[in-house]
């Protein structure tokens, strides 16, 4: 299995030198599809364009490539990388997220039980320090350690997909026309 600390640590440079910010690298798939998954955007918009997503991947790309040829490689197997967005109902990785997105509807996992749960589902509190608060359907608040999260990831609502607009919509229409016929 990759060492996640040791391909973060060559993938954030790649993407910060873009301008990006790195919201969650992910190795997975197993023996049967071992992907590298790698999600970014730019700051100010919270997206990532198509031109974007090839230029890190062309950057992640010939990084790896030459610590292969130098007999480094941080990936034994053969993989697939795929460099996208996080998405509409995107990962919740780094403590900004969590303030970011206060207000919207969330998941979040935790690593163990805590107070004989592990999941919660309900309205993004935020995050004060280190400890991530999220209101349940009852309205009781739940106070969580981030570092205690294994996952957690916004719910695709109406109100999330009012709040997050596409950086542009051209060509759509011919996307659907082509789809129709």
């Amino acid at each position: 299995m990759a060492d996640l600390d040791v391909l973060n640590a060559i993938i954030a440079p790649e993407a910060e030198a873009m301008g990006l910010a790195l919201v969650r690298v992910a190795f997975f798939g197993g023996e049967s599809d071992p992907t590298l998954q790698v999600m970014a955007e730019r700051p100010e918009t919270r997206q990532l364009t198509i031109e974007d997503c090839a230029d890190l991947s062309r950057r992640i790309s010939s990084q790896l490539d030459a610590l292969e040829e130098a007999g480094k490689d941080p990936i034994e197997q053969a993989y697939r990388l795929e460099v996208s967005s996080p998405g509409i109902d995107r990962p919740l990785t780094r403590p900004a997220d969590f303030a970011d997105w206060a207000g919207h509807e969330a998941k979040i996992a935790l690593k163990e039980k805590r107070d004989g749960r592990q999941r919660f589902n309900g309205e993004l509190i935020g995050i004060d320090g280190d400890v991530v608060t999220i209101s349940d359907k009852e309205g009781v608040e739940h106070k969580l350690p981030f570092d205690a999260i294994d996952t957690a990831k916004l719910v695709l609502t109406d109100k999330l997909i009012a709040a997050t607009v596409p950086l542009s919509i051209e060509g759509a229409d011919e996307m659907e026309e082509e789809g129709q016929d």
